[in-house]
């Protein structure tokens, strides 16, 4: 199920001059800012969560894209309004197109990743890992004789460390996350039970759309009663890697890799450029950037049904405006 995208080249080409790459909102509250979002905590608990159009990959921060944050907003807004009765979320309102609103959170240390195929290519992913000869990946058993892209038996949880902004995260199993004495046991299983029930919600609402929800993963947070509920983003194309199941399986027998519309395709040129995460980030053309953002959009489309209609004024202000800033 696709819905054709109303965002002409021209428009795209326009906003690559006007993408919102830092924000100054401290009037808001105290800044955090991480690889792409700018986090303003209040004194009555709440969190102003501004979605920037930064790109990030290999755990650096990479450039914008046009209407990066407004996608991911929208659609991090999308599905956590369908998945409220499958995990509680922090979500409170979206005030404007690149700024969500949300409960204040301590976040758990561990990102939970769900994965149902052999995929991926960075240095640390379960592909690389395999094809280097490990028959092991955060302490699941993997069969041999099993190819790049290739289904897993059942969809895996492969939890990860939160690295500091500029670091790498590291995939661990159950055993060495809770021996690092970072998360108790209570909490860890809490929040992969959790991970289990939405990758499994997402795949069903994705095939129901023609699509393949490949792998993501989720964040957690603690709220000042002790819940554990889900925060950052879910099922975005940063967080998740999406695939078309129609044309998956002739992709697969003939060694292609799949049609994707995540930030794999921004991924894979980098790597074909010699760059997978170390040493200088290659300048990146405008043909590419506007490439990848056509992806982004496409993916809001096909998941939910709704053309991709995009804010063009200027972000900062527009915000500002938006938030009562004056």
């Amino acid at each position: 199920m696709t819905t054709s995208t109303t965002v002409s080249d021209k428009t795209l080409h326009e906003a690559l001059r006007a993408t919102l790459d830092a924000t100054d909102l401290d009037v808001l509250g105290k800044k955090y800012e991480g690889k792409v979002r700018d986090n303003y905590s209040t004194s009555d608990g709440r969190r102003y969560i501004v979605v920037t159009d930064r790109i990030s990959a290999f755990d650096r921060v990479l450039g914008t894209l046009p209407f990066k944050g407004q996608v991911l907003n929208r659609i991090a807004h999308w599905w956590f309004e369908r998945t409220r009765e499958v995990a509680p979320n922090h979500l409170l309102s979206v005030p404007d197109p690149n700024v969500m609103v949300v409960r204040e959170c301590t976040p758990l240390p561990v990102e939970m990743v769900v994965r149902a195929y052999l995929t991926g290519v960075t240095s640390t992913s379960i592909w690389t890992h395999y094809k280097n000869g490990g028959r092991e990946f955060c302490g699941h058993p993997l069969p041999e004789g099993l190819r790049q892209n290739q289904r897993l038996p059942q969809p895996i949880l492969t939890p990860s460390t939160k690295a500091p902004k500029g670091g790498h995260d590291v995939s661990a199993s159950r055993e060495e996350i809770l021996k690092m004495g970072h998360i108790s046991a209570a909490d860890f299983d809490r929040a992969a039970e959790i991970a289990v029930a939405l990758f499994a919600f997402g795949q069903k609402l994705c095939a129901e759309r023609g699509l393949i929800l490949v792998d993501t993963k989720y964040e957690f947070g603690k709220t000042a009663d002790g819940q554990i509920v889900v925060i950052d983003e879910i099922h975005t194309p940063d967080s998740s890697r999406y695939w078309y199941a129609d044309s998956y399986q002739e992709r697969f027998d003939k060694g292609e890799q799949p049609a994707s519309f995540d930030k794999e395709y921004l991924r894979r040129w980098l790597a074909a450029q010699g760059f997978v995460g170390d040493g200088p980030i290659p300048a990146i053309p405008d043909d590419v950037r506007v490439e990848a953002a056509r992806r982004y959009i496409e993916i809001y489309g096909a998941v939910t049904g709704e053309a991709f209609e995009p804010n063009t004024e200027a972000p900062l202000e527009r915000i500002r405006r938006n938030l009562g800033l004056g």
